[in-house]
Parts: structure tokens; sequence; C-alpha cells
């Protein structure tokens, strides 16, 4: 396939205005395929050649002002368009595309709980030629009017109000002008809830098997849309830009989401077929509030070629927690951002892939390195420079330069220059030497704090490794004093601020002294406005061992935790230590974010990476130890979320089946809660993993949970089976089985690499590379993502595995999405294999 290149894009922007597509679809063809028809009006605005994309199955026929083209004439996914005079033209395209089973272009799934089907579009980056001809780039905007041909009982949703013509047939409102890769379409037997808020129709859409479960969640969901929208047009000058606001909640979707005006799409695991905690609902709320910031940015303003693609998740990230915090019951928001998206960012840009937040131009040369940038730089960097921004510029001005941003550019396209513009108009600030500094870079910044104490007075100094200015608040800390009015010192005592004051890093002179003795603890970047690593001096950092659950607010326990995380990863400290901590102060802290954080990375990286195998028993006994003091702790059902956490850490860290083949033969936790099928699932890889059950266990959880996720959980539980035959089974399904399905191939990933099956598994280590690589290649950038995250063989944490991959590196058939992913598996290596020499 031909890739896009930014020079290709540029020349035909200059020389191609698209005014109009009207498209036919018809998804009564078959299983395999589906008709689409498409006619394009467009102006050419000199005489030249040009092309337009698609990817069909067949294509019928091609015509351009009523003259008929050669088919034969398609190349890859390019249709050449020749000899093309100044002025007016119309192409008119008849194809049969196929449908998909990777979540590109147009995804159809059959539901194995009753039988529906459902389609639905993901035409992200280049994927709308997998659907209908385009010219397919972001600044061609666009008129689009659909119309679709489906069975009898589906319902169609789109871009705009649909309406039923009778015989399945569905036309939908004419979009405004909007780009190619934002059209949508899902159709299918929906469940839905409707209502209409601000003179506007609402709905939420899910699979007719999921209807109980969104029926229950309904009000959040609806609730925490119409709070969200009014809240951004408190914010925003510019009113909402479409004529209407569904949410479908997709299966098998590859992303969390997309923002595709008026119709936005959701993985459908956010209709909660199972217990889950506060956090987790935060999540789900935040997704909503991050595509509907999306309408603005990113939709009604877009991108001008793909090197800006961080304008629209940086922006919509940083609104969506923060519109979050503002608007619902979830205030907390930062906190999670803190400890569960800051360290992708982190990790993301310590990487021999990093890249600056706006990569320069010439980096983004197509639309195959464009996709390698949607990681954690583009989303969670790119929100705390935001964050940060606003507490440079403060709020007011920011805003400001945000709806100048829109006035000036609705319904068009703007760059990164134009952004910047647009906020240096509300502010005296230098907005363009701010954004040299903190967008064109890429690493981390390092903050460690030197406390002095003299004469009854302390002052702190920030020793700054990095080039950024940062403007962070330093908070100070005391040992709460006992009743006797001693500070206490012993156990993980309480902590009360003394002051917390702002500076700028790098400042302009030595710190002024502060009255007072120095505090137990002192934190730089407290409150955690800024993204940088921190170091804490010596003092102050064996308090926060001592007393770290102590500390009186959730996000600067985050900022000390995330500092700690950063060290192990460092080999700066011992990753025991760490787990030592958490085993300490776990049991005490109040915020489910932090617990969650906390536990999935002693989990995931201690246990499973940092530490030999000859530790990871003692490092999995400690995690059980904890998650059974957080069991006992919430006994009395005063924090159910803490305590579903505590049950499932404690499921993936058994090295013995009993307790946990005790549960689920009861049906239950002791004292709660019940095992719903995730629990049963979880429960069931384990002891799959541990040599406790068989195939036939499996076909009998499986038959009474017959669901999408019960066909993945099943297929987790078989690849997990530490058998030669099952591992057999699912390598071959894996890697020659191009009808898997996207989250079905990843369900199997993840249950094949078990650390403690390393024997077992060994053979197959070599055999990943050239595998993975004719995968990639055969089944394209979905399935290469998936194998390059989770059939990797990560267990492996050896000099091996790391030189068979640095080979592999080397091959020419490696498309980017693999080459990208392995990058960065193989820097992970390298970092657990100098983690453990260190220690």
């Amino acid at each position: 396939m031909s890739v896009l290149t930014r020079d290709e894009a540029q020349t035909r922007a200059q020389f191609l205005d698209v005014q109009r597509y009207t498209i036919d679809l018809d998804l009564t063809a078959g299983e395999e395929t589906f008709d689409s028809r498409t006619v394009i009006q467009f102006t050419a605005a000199a005489a030249g050649d040009t092309f337009v994309e698609l990817k069909p199955a067949v294509l019928r026929s091609i015509s351009l002002d009523g003259q008929p083209l050669d088919p034969a004439d398609l190349v890859e996914n390019r249709f050449p368009l020749t000899a093309l005079t100044a002025g007016a033209h119309e192409l008119r395209v008849d194809a049969a595309m196929r449908y998909s089973r990777t979540g590109e272009g147009m995804h159809r799934f059959t539901d194995p709980t009753d039988g529906e089907t459902y389609a639905y579009t993901q035409l992200f980056m280049e994927d709308v030629q997998r659907v209908f001809a385009a010219f397919d780039q972001p600044d061609l905007k666009s008129v689009f009017e659909l119309a679709v041909t489906a069975p009898e009982g589906w319902t169609v949703l789109g871009n705009g109000i649909a309406e039923h013509r009778g015989d399945g047939r569905w036309t939908l409102a004419p979009t405004p002008l909007i780009s190619t890769y934002l059209v949508a379409v899902a159709a299918g037997p929906w469940h839905s809830v409707t209502t209409e808020h601000a003179g506007l129709p609402f709905g939420i859409h899910c699979r007719r098997s999921l209807a109980p479960h969104l029926d229950a969640d309904a009000d959040e969901i609806l609730d925490i849309t119409r709070a969200c929208f009014d809240r951004f047009h408190e914010k925003f000058d510019e009113p909402y830009p479409f004529d209407s606001y569904d949410q479908a909640f997709v299966p098998e979707f590859n992303a969390g989401a997309m923002e595709n005006p008026g119709l936005v799409t959701f993985r459908d695991e956010f209709v909660y077929r199972s217990a889950v905690t506060d956090t987790e609902r935060q999540t789900r709320g935040m997704v909503i509030a991050h595509e509907m910031a999306h309408m603005w940015f990113g939709d009604l303003v877009t991108l001008a070629w793909w090197d800006d693609i961080w304008l629209n998740e940086s922006f919509a990230e940083y609104m969506g927690y923060q519109t979050l915090a503002e608007a619902t019951r979830f205030t907390d928001t930062w906190v999670d951002f803190g400890v569960a998206r800051k360290g992708w960012g982190y990790d993301a840009d310590q990487r021999p892939s990093t890249h600056p937040v706006a990569p320069d131009p010439a980096a983004v040369p197509d639309t195959a390195s464009a996709m390698l940038n949607f990681d954690g730089i583009s989303y969670a960097k790119g929100a705390s420079a935001l964050r940060q921004l606003v507490a440079w510029l403060g709020e007011k001005d920011f805003l400001a330069g945000i709806n100048t941003h829109f006035a000036r550019h609705k319904f068009a396209n703007a760059t990164l220059a134009d952004f910047i513009d647009s906020l240096a108009s509300a502010t005296d600030r230098n907005v363009h030497a701010w954004a040299d500094t903190w967008l064109r870079t890429t690493g981390v910044d390092t903050l460690t704090s030197r406390v002095q104490e003299s004469d009854g007075t302390w002052s702190v100094t920030v020793d700054h490794g990095g080039s950024r200015p940062h403007r962070i608040a330093v908070g100070a800390y005391d040992h709460a004093p006992d009743f006797s009015g001693t500070p206490t010192h012993t156990g993980p005592g309480r902590l009360v601020l003394r002051d917390r004051f702002e500076t700028d890093v790098p400042g302009d002179g030595p710190a002024d002294p502060l009255p007072g003795r120095r505090p137990a603890l002192v934190v730089l970047n407290d409150s955690d406005l800024s993204y940088a690593k921190v170091r804490l001096d010596a003092t102050s950092w064996d308090t926060a061992l001592q007393h770290l659950s102590g500390i009186p607010d959730a996000l600067t326990r985050a900022v000390v935790w995330n500092a700690a995380r950063d060290m192990v990863r460092d080999g700066e400290l011992a990753p025991t230590t760490y787990l030592d901590t958490a085993r300490t102060h776990l049991p005490h802290e109040t915020d489910l974010a932090l617990a969650q954080g906390v536990l999935a990375f002693a989990g995931t990286h201690i246990a499973g990476h940092y530490l030999t195998p000859e530790n990871r028993p003692a490092a999995l006994a400690t995690i059980t130890a904890l998650c059974r003091d957080l069991i006992r702790r919430t006994e009395d059902g005063h924090n159910p979320g803490l305590r579903l956490v505590a049950v499932r850490h404690l499921i993936d860290a058994a090295t013995q089946p009993d307790t946990i083949q005790d549960w689920l033969t009861n049906g239950s936790v002791p004292g709660g809660p019940e095992l719903d099928p995730e629990l049963r699932w979880r429960i069931l890889t384990r002891l799959a993993v541990l040599g406790a059950i068989d195939e036939a266990h499996i076909a009998t959880e499986l038959e009474q949970d017959p669901s999408a996720t019960g066909q993945e959980g099943a297929a987790r539980c078989r690849a997990a089976l530490p058998t030669p035959e099952a591992k057999a089974a699912a390598w071959h399904t894996l890697f020659n089985d191009d009808t898997l399905s996207n989250y079905l191939f990843t369900a199997t990933a993840q249950g094949f690499w078990q650390p403690e099956q390393a024997d077992l598994v060994r053979d197959y280590v070599p055999r990943y590379y050239p595998e993975a690589t004719r995968l990639a290649s055969r089944r394209g950038p979905a399935i290469a993502e998936a194998a390059g995250r989770y059939a990797f063989p990560g267990y492996a944490v050896d000099a091996d595995n790391l030189h068979l991959g640095e080979q592999a590196l080397n091959d020419t058939d490696l498309i980017p999405a693999l080459r990208r992913k392995l990058i960065d598996q193989l820097d992970d290596l390298r970092r657990a294999l100098a983690v453990r020499e260190a220690h």
C-alpha cells in the first residue's frame, strides 16, 4: 500500500477544493463485503494530475465527469486522475469493500451471546479508504452526505441526525465541513437510550446483549455528558458545532474512543458487565469529557497535517481531566492522571523512540510515521505541558487564546504556529519561547531539592537537570503532634502542611531563607503542576519512606510515589524497597487511583520484570500479604472499591491455587464480593497458569458465559495452560490464523507468556521475531501493534532475548508499527536488565 506523504498532501491541498461527498453504503451484500458507491464533487485549481485513494475488494466502475475510467488503473490504494482541467469535476466510484476483523475500516462483529451482528467504522488516519473512495487527508475538508441500506431491524447512526426511510434505507443529515477521517457510521440492532439536552438529541447505544448493563449506568453516563457539555459552553464562546450528540459503545474497538463529530465511538468495555471501582468510573467519565473536547479541538478546528496530532490529543486530554474535575463528582481526577497517565509519558520520553510533543514536520513525512506518535508523549506529556502552561499563563488568558483560535479557524485547519499565535494574542508573556522549550524538545527534566538549615531558618534550592522553565509549588510538611504536643516520629504517622509556595525553576538567585527549623518533608512539584522527575533530599526521602501514607493530600502522595517509581526504573531504589514501602503504606491509603497504580507497578513491573525469577516468589508473597491486609481492612464494607482492587491483585499474585480455587468453588470471596464474570475469568486464568485447571474447566465456564468477553477469557486461559500442546495450539492461532479478531488475538497473546512457565516457552522466543514480522506484513498495523505489545516475550529478561530483538530491528521487512513497538519493548528490556544488575 502507498502511504501518503506530507509533500503529496500539501501539493494536493493546493490543487483541489473538495465540496461534497455523496456516499451510499449497502450492508446487506453478505458477510464478507459491503457495497460502496461514492460521488465526489471537487474543483481543480489548474490543469494537472492527482489521485484518489481506495482499498476495494472489487472496483466495479469509476468515472470522471461522466466518462468511464479503467478500474485496472488502480495501483495498490491509489487511482490516478490525469489530465484534469481547471474547474469543477465529479468522480463516481462503485466498489465492493471488505469488512474488517481488526478494528480498521468497517469492522463487522457477530455477538456470540445472541447471534446479532453489528458494523461500525473506524476511519482514523487512512482507513477511510477501506470504506469509500476519498481524497484522504485532513486539510481537504468537505460536506459528507451518507445513505445506508441495512438489514431490517437495524438502526443506523452517523455524524448527523439519521432518518429511516423504510425498507432498511437510512439517510444521514449532511455534515458541516469535516475531515475524511472523522466520518462515522454505526449500524446494527442497537439498544438505545435517548434524551434531549440544550435543544439537541442525545443518545447512548450498545449491542443488545449489554442492554441491562447500559441501562444500569445510563443516568451516570448521561449526567456526565450533560455536565461536561454545559461546562464546555461556559469555557468556549463557539457553540457545539453539530446537530446531535450520540455515543456508541462498540465491540472490538482498538482505541479507548474516537471523536467522530456527532457520533463518538467507545470500546464497549466501558459498559461494565462486572463490578468496577470508582476510579474506573472516573476513567470512563474522563474519556467522555476528552472526546467531547475534541468536538471543538480536532473536529471544528482540525490539524493541517499529522505532525500536529498533539494539538488534538494533548488538548483533549487536559480538558478531559480538568473539565471532569470541575463539572462532576469526580473532583480528584488529577490524582489518577498523575499516577496512571503521567508514568506513560515519562516512560515514553526516556526511550530511543522519544520525540518532541510537537515534532518537526520533517520527522513526520508520511502517514505511517505519523501513526507512531499516538503515545504517552502526545497524550500525557502534552497534557502535562498544557497544565503547566495554564499555571504559567493563568486560566483566563489561556481560555481567551483558545477562543481566539476557534474564532479564527472554525471549520478549517490550523497548525502549531496558528495555535501559538492565538495564545500570544491573549497575553504579554512570551508564548513562542515557551513553545520552543516545552514543545520542541525531548526528554524529562529532573528537579532535585537541596534543603539547608541555619540559625533558626531553612531554605530550599532546586538543582535543575534539563532545559525547560518550570513554575512549581514547593510543599513543606511537619510531623503532626500527638495529644501531648510532641511530634510523632514512629510508624506511618501523620504529616501536616506547614507551607506551600510557588517558585520558578530556574530561579533568579539564591532561595530566600524561611523562618523555623527545616521541615520533615520538602516536596518539589507539590500539586503536580509540572512535568519533571522529582528527587527529594535525603532527610525528606527518609520521612517519605516512613510516613508516605501520612501526607495529607493525595496529589502530593502521587508525586512521591512517582518519584519512587522513577527511582526504581533508574536503578536508584531497590525494587524490594518499593515493595516494602507499598506493604507499609498501602493498607492506610484512601485514594483508589493510588492503590491501583502502586499495585499495578508492583505486580507487573517489579515482580514481573525488575526482580530475578528467584526473587519473584517473595515479591508475590509480599503483594499477597499486602492484599490480605487491604481485604481485612475493608471487611466492614466501607470501601468496596479498595476491596475489589485487593481481590484482583491477590488473584494475580497467587502462587498456590487453594485460596482462589475455594473462591471459585464458593462463587464468592468470604465477606464479598460475589464472583462476577470478570473475577471468575481472572481466577481461571491464574489457575490455568498454575496448572490447576484443564480444557474441560474452561469449556464449562464458557458454556455459562458465552459472551464476547467470555470468548476472550477462554482464549486467554487456553493459551495459559502449562502444556506443550496448549502452547503449540495458541502459537499457531496467533501467527497463522488470519481470521482471528483483534480482541481474540490480544487475549491469546496475553495468556501465552507466563514467568512461571519459562522452561515451557523458551524455544518460542527466537521464533517470535521472524513470525511477528511476517504476521504484521500480512495483517497490517492494528495486529502489528498488538503483536508488538502483547505477544512480545517480555518475561524473558535476558541478554539472549535482547540480542535477538536487536537483530530483528535490522530486518527491512518490519513495518513501522511493529518496529516502533519492538524498539520500545527492547528498551524496557535493557532497563530491566540494568535494574537487576544494580540490585
